[in-house]
Order: structure tokens, then C-alpha cells, then sequence
């Protein structure tokens, strides 16, 4: 564990979910696959649909509704409605089809494999103060166990613009009733959760799970207040 500003008291912690409470790299490459050949499957004009050929249509609507970056479930269904409209489909049938499709996608999204660790360690902290997710991303805690030991959820799109933006971050600690300088925000990313956070007021803590080096990454805008290399070292900040 290393400092690199003064801890305020901490009342509460709110954290990033991938690749923070867990592995979220497995879980997405099974789930990109079985989803896109549910979709190469569902018409015959899709069978050669390629993967590269979903990334250019993203690319497009990207570029045409920049906004839609913050919400990546919505992103992701209007790629695929776009791919069954391209095929041919009428406005009804791709609106259908891509339902599917994101059900699919919502089906294997959420078979994650939860660390005992992460389990512990939460459970313990639930104890003494409120914890709260916020994520950029798309996983249901409440499908892989993790929703038990929050107090809520928030999820950029339908609570606000993703992470580094500040919506979330003032709107936990507006539920919370809490100042941000005295909430804790953990989570692996420098830029999303450490600059993020710090920007908004409140503290950081960086979980630093590859061995990186603070001091010679690109990413490192501005310094966490904390460093820990393994979940269970935050029970001693309480």
C-alpha cells in the first residue's frame, strides 16, 4: 500500500466494477462471441457479417451521435439494429431482432466468476460504512452476487455521462448524503476513476492489478491518494 495524499476520514466507498472486483476480460470475449453469432445466425444475409464489419458500423454511429458513447448497452443495440436494417429488415423486425440479440449479450455479460476475496473483503467493509458501484459498463450485479452488499447502482447512460465526467460521482454522493472529500472511490483505471474522482472532490484509491508503475504510465493525470495492489488492503483504511 502507498500514500501519495493525506486520507480524509472515509464514510463511505463507491467502486468501479471491471476489472476491479473481478476479471472482466473473460466474460467479454465469451460474450462478444456467443452474441455476434446469435446475430450472424438470425438472418441468412448476416451469416458473413464480420466482426470487423459490426466495429465499422459502431464506428459510424459514434461519429454521428457522439453522446452514445456513454451509454454502451444503447450503443450496442442500435450497432446491431442498424446491422438487420442493413440486411433488409423492416424498422420493426431489426427493433425485434436486436432485443435479441441484446438479450443474449445480457445473458452471458453476467457469468462472472467472483474472486472469494472481492466477496470478503466488500462484506467487511459493508459493515462499517455504505458502499456504492459506479461503472461505465453493463454487468447486473444483482446476476453474479455482487448486488448484496450495496447500498445502490449507478450506471452511466440512465444516471449521466460515463466516468471521468462528474455525474455519477456528485450524484453518489448526493444519495449518500455525504461531502465527496470524505467517500472513497476505488476502481483500476487512472483516468476514469483516479482522475475522475479526484476532479469531483473526492478521494482515490487505485487498484493496481498488472505490477504498472505509477511513475511511467501515460495514463497517470493526476496521482491517487492511495495505491493497493490487492482488494483485502482496504480494510485497514476503516
Amino acid at each position: 500500500m502507498h500514500f501519495y495524499r493525506r486520507l480524509r476520514p472515509i464514510e463511505a466507498i463507491t467502486f468501479d466494477l471491471d476489472d476491479t472486483l473481478y476479471d472482466n476480460h473473460p466474460v467479454i470475449i465469451k460474450t462478444t462471441l456467443e452474441s455476434h453469432r446469435f446475430l450472424q445466425a438470425y438472418h441468412p444475409a448476416l451469416n458473413d457479417f464480420s466482426t470487423a464489419a459490426y466495429q465499422q458500423l459502431r464506428d459510424q454511429l459514434l461519429a454521428q451521435e457522439p453522446d452514445i458513447y456513454h451509454d454502451v448497452t444503447e450503443w450496442r443495440r442500435r450497432t446491431v439494429e442498424q446491422a438487420l436494417l442493413n440486411a433488409g429488415l423492416s424498422c420493426a423486425e431489426a427493433r425485434e431482432g436486436a432485443d435479441k440479440v441484446m438479450a443474449v449479450f445480457a445473458h452471458w455479460r453476467s457469468r462472472i466468476s467472483i474472486p472469494q476475496e472481492t466477496h470478503d473483503t466488500l462484506a467487511a467493509l459493508a459493515e462499517k460504512v455504505p458502499l456504492v458501484a459506479i461503472t461505465n459498463g453493463n454487468a447486473e450485479p444483482h446476476l453474479f452476487g455482487l448486488d448484496r452488499y450495496f447500498q445502490f447502482v449507478l450506471r452511466a447512460g440512465p444516471h449521466g455521462r460515463a466516468k471521468p465526467f462528474e455525474d455519477m460521482y456528485h450524484l453518489a454522493a448526493q444519495r449518500l448524503g455525504i461531502a465527496p472529500g470524505n467517500i472513497l472511490h476505488v476502481g483500476d483505471d487512472l483516468t476514469t476513476d483516479v482522475a475522475g474522482a479526484v476532479r469531483c472532490g473526492m478521494q482515490a484509491c487505485w487498484i493496481n492489478l498488472r505490477a504498472g508503475n505509477l511513475m511511467h504510465i501515460p495514463d497517470a493525470r493526476l496521482l491517487p491518494h492511495v495505491e493497493i495492489t490487492q482488494l483485502a488492503s482496504l480494510t485497514a483504511l476503516l
